[in-house]
């Protein structure tokens, strides 16, 4: 079989890992081809092509990002973008895809599998809000440097007497937040799951550095928002693609908190650093894992599924069932972090 296997949407450490165990156990297990496609689904509609053998995925499980590269591009969203994606696998000979990618990935994944392609996704994002999987590749590295980040701030944050405001990213869930909040100590964490309220934020922190402490850290998730009818009025700002605006909602935190306690504040923003450089080992077997699965699956004829990872189990879920879905952060892990503060 020749299969065809894409990267797509944002970098993600892990990524390398995949690729890997998919052309070896693809080729060695199977004797299957394995055919890349650079830049996600970009390269599929242009017809970008690499084949891959053992010889280049060699050293790369240690490697962050990807090495067939990435783009944010969907073809159902494309004129014509469906039909380039169907001439590019007949003129190639492909037989069937593994897409590595996030919920936009996943969503594309659906559309191509719906005209007739078979597809196995695996999900990537260092968010972790990609519904159906405990755990997305990416997310544990991401929640490593976070919260190096947070243990390396509080020193520098207790030293000076100041509130340190860290932003990680998280548009609609906050995994990255609240996991970073609890292993790093912060006194605060704000998600997109619980809108806050900046009056009860500047009452604990007032109360804090009166009674026992001379600083405070804040982690916020990029997408998080005050709840309405409270006294910050903010609409979380979004660049021209969508995106949200890297320090943002920090900026509007560290102005609000000083106005109204006179604290000295601070931002931090770690923007793409979680995303960057080594993958834990974590990240490099479930990345494994999933791509050992996904070739299983499509050797065993199952397809427009994603791999998912259960407890301790990797299972097979129904891409239909992903549609429109993102996963947040249950309650009772909101709760732990707003318990521990």
């Amino acid at each position: 079989m020749r299969i065809g296997l894409l990267t797509g949407g944002g970098d993600v450490p892990g990524l390398n890992a995949v690729i890997r165990a998919v052309v070896k156990h693809g080729t060695s297990t199977y004797g299957h081809t394995i055919v890349g496609f650079r830049n996600g689904w970009r390269g599929v509609v242009d017809g970008d092509v690499q084949d891959l053998s053992r010889r280049d995925i060699r050293n790369v499980l240690a490697q962050g990002g990807t090495m067939l590269g990435t783009a944010r591009f969907h073809p159902h969203s494309a004129d014509g973008g469906l039909d380039a994606v169907r001439a590019t696998l007949e003129a190639e000979r492909i037989e069937a895809l593994i897409c590595v990618g996030g919920d936009g990935t996943m969503h594309a994944a659906h559309k191509v599998a719906e005209t007739g392609v078979k597809i196995v996704g695996i999900p990537k994002t260092i968010d972790n809000d990609v519904w159906g999987t405990d755990q997305s590749i990416g997310f544990d590295t991401a929640v490593t440097i976070a919260t190096e980040a947070v243990d390396r701030i509080h020193t520098t944050a207790e030293s000076h007497n100041r509130v340190m405001i860290i932003e990680v990213m998280g548009r609609h869930a906050g995994w990255i937040a609240v996991q970073a909040g609890i292993a790093g100590g912060a006194e605060i964490v704000l998600t997109p799951e619980q809108p806050f309220d900046i009056d009860d934020i500047v009452k604990f922190l007032k109360h804090r550095h009166r009674a026992h402490a001379s600083f405070s850290i804040l982690v916020v998730a990029e997408g998080a928002v005050p709840a309405e009818g409270t006294a910050m009025e903010y609409t979380t700002q979004v660049g021209k693609f969508g995106e949200i605006i890297a320090g943002a909602v920090g900026e509007r935190l560290k102005k609000e908190i000083e106005e109204r306690t006179g604290f000295d504040t601070r931002v931090t923003v770690l923007g793409h650093v979680q995303r960057g450089g080594t993958p834990t080992a974590t990240d490099r077997i479930l990345g494994s894992r999933f791509g050992v699965a996904a070739v299983d699956a499509l050797s065993e004829g199952k397809t427009s599924v994603m791999t998912a990872l259960r407890g301790e189990e990797v299972v097979l879920v129904p891409m239909e069932e992903l549609a429109g879905r993102t996963k947040p952060v249950p309650a009772d892990l909101l709760r732990v972090a707003s318990l521990l503060a």
